[in-house]
């Protein structure tokens, strides 16, 4: 059996972006999916009370576990590395689409796991005091921080996601895909995106 893992942190998430790389990605490997499992979760949860260690304890030797990217098993190395650990132990593979990752019993692919969570691990706790320190600087300046009167939502979540829709242009990807990701649509994204083109113009 082949299944597709796809978790989304918040309800302002959408599937659609992680659905769309996994079909692409089965369309290209001739790879047909048997069952989806969705859910909306923090990775930090514990795993006996996700969706997806419901659908471990099924998975037999030899089924197929489809991600976007290990960090949509766990936010945390140790988390990552105890989940392919199950995967390792019940004989279960693992494909990771966007870190190009293959879990098998071979020591090769386990040291693999293993460099690829810490670096996602690395990765977030810079990125977490680069937002720190430059928040800190805001302040410093006398900029008001919080949330702006009369913004939505949708508007605060975008400019947090703001940096990964700017690097995600960078590198092609279509609005549809980037929008799937933020969690709105095509022509919300492209309002956001001009109205922040209209500020720095001014």
């Amino acid at each position: 059996m082949n299944y597709v893992y796809i978790r989304v942190s918040t309800a302002l998430q959408s599937y659609e972006g992680q659905r769309f790389e996994v079909e692409r990605w089965c369309e290209r490997n001739h790879f047909s999916i048997d069952v989806w499992v969705l859910e909306k979760v923090s990775g930090t949860m514990d795993l006996n009370r996700r969706t997806l260690g419901k659908t471990l304890r099924k998975m037999k030797e030899g089924d197929f576990l489809i991600c976007t990217e290990l960090s949509r098993l766990g936010r945390n190395m140790m988390m990552v590395m105890s989940i392919l650990n199950v995967c390792s132990e019940k004989g279960i593979q693992v494909r990771s689409i966007k870190d190009g990752f293959e879990l098998s019993d071979s020591i090769q692919s386990k040291i693999l796991a293993f460099a690829f969570s810490l670096a996602a691990e690395i990765e977030r706790n810079l990125i977490s005091q680069r937002t720190k320190e430059a928040l800190a600087a805001k302040k410093a300046a006398g900029v008001r921080l919080g949330r702006p009167e009369g913004s939505s939502s949708k508007q605060k979540r975008f400019e947090e996601l703001l940096p990964e829709v700017n690097k995600m242009r960078e590198q092609g990807a279509s609005f549809k895909l980037i929008a799937g990701f933020v969690g709105v649509h095509e022509n919300t994204l492209h309002r956001y995106l001009q109205g922040r083109s209209g500020r720095k113009k001014q």
